[in-house]
């Protein structure tokens, strides 16, 4: 279904998805019209499921990360569909995962300072009822990334 030059062109995209048809078909050694084409084609399969600009975090002053660690009591449907709706609409929460072990979600936020994590913190409470929230504010990054590894392709 995929073969060596869509992984390359993918991983090229990850990078700079901005890099000139030329430059790409260039790169993985193909010519422009065939590189826009399987381009097209990653794209109608989903495999690209879209393309977006990565702002600096710190240019839009909300440096500071928390990891929160989410325990409830409650596991319906009904809880788990009120907690996306509370979580939704709150731009700072940045991520989300419902997981197996003995934390029910963790989400990641980025703010500017405590301060604001406190704010959302108290919107977040106020919306439903849980039976922890840990907070686990980030000293350093050491690894970011939005590409994914194409090895498994």
């Amino acid at each position: 279904m995929f073969d060596q030059r869509d992984r390359k062109i993918v991983e090229f995209l990850q990078q700079d998805a901005d890099m000139p048809v030329t430059d790409l078909a260039d790169a993985v050694g193909l010519s422009a019209s065939a590189c826009w084409r399987r381009i097209k084609n990653l794209e109608e399969t989903g495999l690209i499921a879209r393309k977006v600009a990565i702002v600096d975090r710190r240019k839009a002053n909300v440096g500071m990360t928390v990891f929160v660690a989410v325990r409830t009591s409650r596991h319906s449907m009904d809880w788990l569909e009120s907690f996306r709706r509370a979580i939704s609409d709150i731009p700072e929460i940045v991520e989300a995962y419902r997981l197996t072990g003995e934390m029910d979600y963790l989400l990641r936020l980025v703010v500017p300072d405590v301060e604001v994590y406190d704010a959302v913190y108290k919107r977040l409470i106020a919306r439903l009822d849980f039976t922890d929230i840990s907070s686990f504010i980030g000293m350093e990054e050491l690894k970011y990334t939005t590409a994914v590894p194409m090895n498994y392709l």
